[in-house]
Parts: C-alpha cells; sequence; structure tokens
C-alpha cells in the first residue's frame, strides 16, 4: 500500500538536514497520520436500546440524529450516539417507519411505508412527547417509499405507480409548503408514465434527493431502472434510463443522492441475491440527464449511497447494503479504500462529516467521514 501525503510544514518540514537529524520525528508524523486516517473511517458500534429493525436516519452536524424503524419506532440521540432514546408513535406500533427527516433535537417528520393507511407521515415539534398525523394515503392501492425536504417547510414524497383517471400507470407524489399542516398530490399529468412492473423502493428513505430550493430526483427500479427530474418543486418532470440493474422486482435503484445541481449518484443492485456483483453504483455530472457506470469493484447489494463529505466538491461515497458497506475517496477508481462486513439498510452523513448507518437488530454505526 502506498500513501501519498502532505505533512504539516511545522512539524515535518523537508529541509536537508530534517532527514538527517529527525528522523525519529518522520516516523512520528507517518504513524499519527496513518492512526487519524484509519481511525476516522473506523465504524463503531453504538447502543440503540432496541432490537427493532431500523430503515431510517438522519443525522445533523451537532451531534443531533434521529432513526426510525418496525413496529412504530424512533431513536434519538443529542450527544453523538453517545446515549439513544427509543420510543413509539403512540397507537402507531403496526407501522413500519422507513423513512425519518429530522431538522432539530426537537423537530422531524416520520414516514410510515405499506399498503393502503399504513403508509403515513407524523411530525413532532418537541422531540417526539407529542406526535401529529400529517397524511394518510387514502388509496388501498398505493404503497409511499421515502420522502425529502428542501428545508423544515417544504417537503416531497414519492410512493408506488397507481392508475390516474386516464387509466395511465403514474407515481404518486405529495407535496408540502406548511410544514406539512397540508400534503397536497402532485397532478399525474405532470409526470411521465411508469413502466408496468416499475417502482420505488422503501429500503432506506432514500429513493428520492432534493437539492437547492427546486431540484428533486426520485429513483426506481424493477422492469427499469430509472432517474425522474423536476426542476421546479415537481411541477414539470423528465426521466433517464439508467445503467443500474433490473428486470426482476427484486432488482434497481435503491437509494439517490446528489452533492449539488449536476453531481449525484445512484446505488442499487438486487436484495434477494445481495452478493451479486453490479452492475450497481453509477454517477452523473449533468443533473441526471445521463448516467456512467462507477468502475468500483465489487458492487455487491446497495441499499443506501451518500457523498462522504456532502459540502465539498470531491467525489467520494460512502455505501451500505446487508452485505457489505464501503467507502471510496472517488467514485471513479476502481477500488475501496475501506469495506466493512456490516449489515446496515440505511446511512445519513451530516454536512460536518459525522456519519450514522442502521440496520437489523437494532444495529447502530457511527462513521466519521473527514
Amino acid at each position: 500500500m502506498f500513501l501519498f501525503f502532505e505533512m504539516p510544514s511545522q512539524l515535518c518540514e523537508s529541509k536537508p538536514d530534517f532527514w538527517h537529524n529527525h528522523r525519529m520525528r518522520l516516523h512520528f508524523c507517518v504513524l499519527l497520520f496513518l492512526a487519524k486516517s484509519l481511525f476516522a473511517q473506523s465504524p463503531i458500534i453504538q447502543k440503540s436500546k432496541t432490537t427493532e429493525n431500523l430503515r431510517g436516519v438522519s443525522t445533523l452536524p451537532n451531534q443531533v440524529a434521529w432513526a426510525s424503524g418496525t413496529h412504530g419506532t424512533y431513536l434519538r440521540t443529542t450527544d453523538g450516539g453517545k446515549s439513544w432514546q427509543a420510543a413509539q408513535v403512540p397507537a402507531a406500533e403496526s407501522l413500519d417507519f422507513r423513512d425519518v427527516e429530522a431538522f432539530s433535537g426537537e423537530l422531524a417528520y416520520l414516514l410510515s411505508a405499506g399498503p393502503g393507511d399504513q403508509s403515513r407521515i407524523y411530525k413532532t415539534t418537541d422531540a417526539g412527547k407529542n406526535w401529529a398525523l400529517q397524511f394518510a394515503n387514502k388509496d388501498p392501492k398505493g404503497f409511499f417509499d421515502c420522502m425529502m425536504f428542501w428545508n423544515r417547510d417544504h417537503g416531497i414524497a414519492v410512493g408506488d405507480p397507481i392508475v390516474d383517471n386516464s387509466d395511465k400507470l403514474k407515481f404518486e407524489l405529495v407535496t408540502t409548503e406548511d410544514g406539512g399542516k397540508n400534503w397536497k398530490p402532485i397532478p399525474p399529468d405532470a409526470l411521465p408514465a411508469a413502466v408496468d412492473g416499475e417502482g420505488a423502493f422503501a429500503a432506506s428513505g432514500t429513493c428520492i434527493t432534493v437539492q437547492g430550493n427546486s431540484n428533486v430526483w426520485f429513483a426506481t427500479g424493477g422492469k427499469v431502472a430509472r432517474v425522474f427530474r423536476s426542476t421546479d418543486a415537481g411541477k414539470t418532470w423528465t426521466v433517464a434510463d439508467t445503467p443500474i440493474i433490473h428486470g426482476p422486482d427484486s432488482t434497481g435503484i435503491f437509494s439517490i443522492a446528489f452533492r449539488d445541481a449536476t453531481h449525484g449518484v445512484i446505488a442499487g443492485g438486487d436484495y434477494q441475491h445481495p452478493e451479486r456483483d453490479g452492475p450497481n453504483l453509477a454517477y452523473t455530472d449533468d443533473g441526471g440527464l445521463t448516467w456512467k457506470l462507477s468502475t468500483l469493484s465489487p458492487q455487491t447489494y446497495f441499499s443506501a449511497v451518500a457523498f462522504a463529505k456532502p459540502d465539498s466538491g470531491d467525489t467520494s461515497v460512502f455505501v451500505v447494503g446487508s452485505t457489505r458497506s464501503a467507502y471510496a475517496d472517488d467514485i471513479t477508481k476502481k477500488a475501496w479504500q475501506k469495506s466493512w462486513d456490516l449489515n446496515l439498510n440505511a446511512l445519513s452523513i451530516a454536512p460536518s462529516g459525522e456519519a450514522i448507518a442502521v440496520g437489523p437488530h437494532g444495529l447502530i454505526v457511527s462513521f466519521s467521514a473527514r
């Protein structure tokens, strides 16, 4: 393994006499660099105080994070995961919360996935002491998958295709502009038709993503693996094919992320055969109009992907899945820098670099992406 790095000039100056008189200092610098680099990406398993299957997580830059899962479960930490509080939303014990979007230690939204009115959105403004039911799906054939917010008041949620009034198969989307007091459906006419056998995946709460004030993308799978894109908060849409594996109902894109208006990444695979290699990872540099396969290998099933440094301009990525989780400092390279045999479902990285992933049986793992 070869490492190329730059040492701090005050500690490790590369002057001619340095190499003769301060070799021990150089050795110290190398060991310190290695220790920091490896530690920065070492996973730390946290005590969640629950055994529920967790599929939603939202990480904030001030040591606050929320997670969500089966049997109406939600979790919250305000100290970076040193301690978690687990609880259930009252009268929601039968619901599976597949997504959580948080804005503070007090304010968070939960989305449950399921057929008919099992697809719901709840909101708390007092750290979970009280939860308001804001949305319940009224169509018995509907099934909502995930949601995302531009800010604490403006959000969007996506559900699997249903037949509209013109007998066309269209994805179901709802938006809010008032903090969830009202969730209004996007007219089906605004959307391209779905393909028979196409759907979204409620695997990690990341099948939809937003950027800026009005950009939104959502990803699909099944018979096709496509990305729908809107630049006006869902008023109009276009759709693009991708090279991600598709065909069987268990295949397609499970997660999508954008770090700015043009650079995005998608990940997925076959959840019924998670050990199978890709193509399961792709990226775009034109806002999602076209997608290129990543050369990173191996590409097992990934349920969630995120840019490791979302506030920077680089292309480093984290992925998690049921057989492997991994980190690469450049999505265009051929090899992962780090990988772990961890069974994880969802991933969230704060702008400051703190990352938290969640999985089955209450598993919560923290990383540092810096």
